[in-house]
């Protein structure tokens, strides 16, 4: 009989012939991690892990189906209650994942006949939702405020609706988005704008609310969407604002309305996570410093690192080869360092990606120095 799959085996080698295969590797606890997005060192914290028993022993493990269907417990209520509260918001929403937040919120506001504006770096799961939402897309440059404001001029009247998409921060460089300008720009334009805080919720901002707080404007955004699984170290995502926003989403967003709700312990580890971010503004603080540290020392060692803001520090190194070549040297010496390629990112810009961690001492990033120096 003919193999329906063989064409699978080509595939894999035309991956390996371009250094871009993945695999997965089970982790040894014995390397320090430096690939994590657990920004504030909680993901481990015994307050989380007290917080999800109590969970588990009151409410058991599994929801067993949709929130639609069985309801809310106690636990995610509160977590909803209690996010809404930190961000300033009538209302929250939760989901099974960050990545289900960015789906079923975009096709939520936006469908056939109506436009979605990101940012050319955007997240795979904005870019995903924009797609599935049968609405047009527009892509402008990285970062380009201006040509977007460009773009929504000429667009203008042409459209049912329009939605401008961003990162807050950009997963793979550390950057911020201009949402201060894009505010101005979906105001003149009439234009929703949602952001994407899952790599700025509880580092950025005074308060810990991300990247919109950082530059002044977080009130003025109208759809926020985080994540629980990074700096909060637990797992899912929200989407807060408004109650008739939050209200469309629960009637219309299909990764709502079709999976099985996040687990009661979860949720009472996320809010005790979100407490300790409101009480424990330190640890973004130590975050942050580390990685601008890091980042110092990586240029004089002559690595290529960009401007460093927050916890994800890119050492640019180009091709695929050298990047995995470096990351398993830097395995060998104890350490775990993530080795993006494309197309997670543009071709010619392979990098390692750093993830610093408010729990990283002094002595994890001098041994990551040391190791590189030798490296370099």
């Amino acid at each position: 009989m003919l193999d329906p799959l063989a064409w699978l085996d080509g595939e894999a080698q035309r991956r390996d012939g371009l250094n871009l295969n993945r695999t997965l590797r089970r982790f040894d606890p014995s390397l320090i991690n430096f690939a994590s997005n657990d920004y504030l060192g909680l993901a481990a914290d015994p307050r989380l892990k007290e917080a999800a028993r109590l969970a588990a022993e009151r409410f058991g493990w599994g929801a067993g189906a949709s929130p639609l269907l069985t309801g809310w417990t106690e636990a995610h209520e509160d977590l909803a209650d209690a996010l809404a509260r930190f961000e300033g918001t009538e209302s929250a929403l939760l989901f099974p994942s960050g990545y289900a937040a960015n789906l079923g919120t975009v096709g939520s506001m936006v469908g056939p006949g109506d436009a979605v504006y990101l940012d050319r770096l955007n997240h795979a799961c904005l870019i995903d939702g924009a797609k599935l939402s049968g609405a047009s897309l527009r892509i402008y440059p990285h970062g380009d405020s201006e040509r977007l404001a460009s773009i929504l001029s000429r667009d203008r009247l042409r459209y049912r609706r329009s939605l401008i998409a961003t990162d807050g921060v950009f997963s793979m460089d550390g950057d911020l988005a201009p949402i201060d300008r894009l505010v101005e720009i979906a105001e003149a334009a009439g234009a929703m704008l949602l952001v994407d805080e899952a790599h700025g919720t509880g580092v950025f901002g005074p308060d810990g609310r991300g990247a919109a707080s950082e530059l002044g404007v977080a009130d003025r955004v109208a759809i926020r969407v985080g994540t629980l699984s990074k700096a909060l170290g637990s797992l899912g995502g929200f989407v807060s604002g408004s109650r008739k926003l939050i209200d469309r989403i629960v009637n219309s967003a299909r990764p709502f309305v079709f999976s099985t709700s996040l687990p009661a312990p979860v949720a009472a580890a996320a809010r005790e996570a979100l407490r300790i971010v409101e009480t424990e503004p330190w640890r973004r603080v130590r975050v942050r410093q580390t990685a601008r540290h890091l980042a110092d020392s990586l240029q004089v060692f002559g690595f290529s690192v960009p401007v460093v803001t927050g916890p994800i520090v890119p050492v640019l190194l180009g091709e695929p080869e050298p990047t995995l070549r470096v990351a398993a040297l830097l395995r060998n010496e104890g350490f775990v360092v993530g080795a993006i390629r494309p197309p997670t990112v543009p071709r010619g810009t392979a990098r390692l990606r750093i993830s610093l961690s408010a729990s990283h001492s002094d002595d994890d990033v001098a041994r990551l120095l040391d190791a590189f120096r030798k490296i370099g």
